[in-house]
């Protein structure tokens, strides 16, 4: 069992590796992680507004609290209706400055896109992975960059982690 006090945050443009990264982490590790509830969602309710958007991102953000690591957190929410909508709901801006996520990994596009119908993005996911990056940068957030094959990301995951809990 992995000690950790603290609660990690996987982000990023779509088909980037979250999920089978997290789940890799939190078997790994035995760590609880709270699982993308809007793919639970839209799996069912697959037409969504704006209003729906902040419903997800409210129910992602109380099941986050419950866990160490977060598949999907406020960031995704932030960029996502930025895309989709132009704007940014009061809700969503306001639980992104309530997240308590100690260290982000953002997850680079250079894995092969996988098809889904729940995703909606293709063709633009490093102008959408630069969106993260300069987010996380503007807000001073603490993150690290997972690129290249799934092995060379498990072992950044493992080096970094190792670092934080050795401060």
């Amino acid at each position: 069992m992995y000690s950790l006090d603290w609660k990690i945050g996987f982000t990023g443009p779509e088909s980037s590796g979250k999920t089978t990264l997290v789940n890799w982490l939190a078997e790994e590790l035995k760590l609880s992680v709270s699982p993308e509830f809007a793919r639970s969602y839209l799996a069912i309710n697959p037409s969504y507004s704006q209003d729906t958007l902040a419903f997800m991102a409210q129910r992602q953000f109380n099941e986050n609290n419950k866990a160490q690591i977060c598949d999907t957190e406020m960031l995704v929410f932030y960029v996502w209706s930025t895309e989709k909508y132009g704007q940014v709901s009061p809700l969503i801006q306001e639980l992104l400055k309530e997240q308590r996520i100690h260290h982000y990994f953002l997850c680079a596009p250079d894995i092969p896109w996988e098809k889904d119908p729940l995703r909606e993005n293709p063709h633009d996911r490093e102008r959408l992975f630069d969106c993260y990056k300069n987010l996380l940068e503007e807000w001073r957030l603490p993150f690290s960059v997972l690129k290249g094959s799934l092995d060379q990301r498990k072992s950044m995951i493992i080096t970094q982690l190792d670092k934080l809990k050795n401060r």
